[in-house]
C-alpha cells in the first residue's frame, strides 16, 4: 500500500470546537479525542483556500513546545497537509520551536521562500500535561 496514498474518512462537526484569537484552548485529552484535531485542521485548511492562500505546492510550518501529544498531532497535521496538496512542511527538530521561532519562521521571506502559515502547539502559560 502507497503509505502517501489520500484516503477520505467521514465526519461530523464537533460542539464546542470554536477557536478564538488566540487559537483553539482545550485541555489536552480533548485533542486526543476522535478526529477533534483532525477536524479543526482539515476546516483550517478549507478556510485557507476559501481566502486565496497558497496551500497547493506551499511551505507549512508546524513546531511547537514540546509539551504532552505534541510529536502525536504534528504526524496528524502532517498527514493532512500533505492530502491537500502542500509541498514543503518546515518543523523544529523533534518537533521543536518557541513561539516566537516559529512566528519568524512563519513570516522570513528570505531566500524565495515563503510560507503561508503554520501551527504552533503550545499550552502556553499552561500546564502541557495529559489532563492539562
Amino acid at each position: 500500500a502507497d503509505p502517501l496514498a489520500v484516503t477520505t474518512k467521514a465526519t461530523k462537526p464537533i460542539a464546542g470546537q470554536k477557536p478564538g484569537t488566540s487559537g483553539l484552548r482545550k485541555k489536552t485529552r480533548t485533542f486526543m479525542e476522535e478526529n477533534y484535531l483532525a477536524n479543526f485542521v482539515q476546516a483550517t485548511f478549507d478556510a485557507l483556500r476559501d481566502s486565496g492562500a497558497k496551500v497547493d505546492g506551499g511551505t507549512l510550518v508546524i513546531s511547537g513546545d514540546g509539551r504532552y501529544y505534541n510529536k502525536e498531532a504534528i504526524q496528524i497535521i502532517i498527514k493532512i497537509a500533505v492530502a491537500n496538496g502542500v509541498g514543503r512542511v518546515w518543523c523544529g527538530t523533534g518537533g521543536l520551536l518557541s513561539t516566537p521561532a516559529v512566528s519568524a519562521v512563519i513570516r522570513s521571506r528570505d531566500g524565495g521562500f515563503k510560507a503561508f502559515g503554520g501551527f504552533i502547539l503550545t499550552a502556553s502559560h499552561n500546564p502541557g500535561g495529559i489532563d492539562e
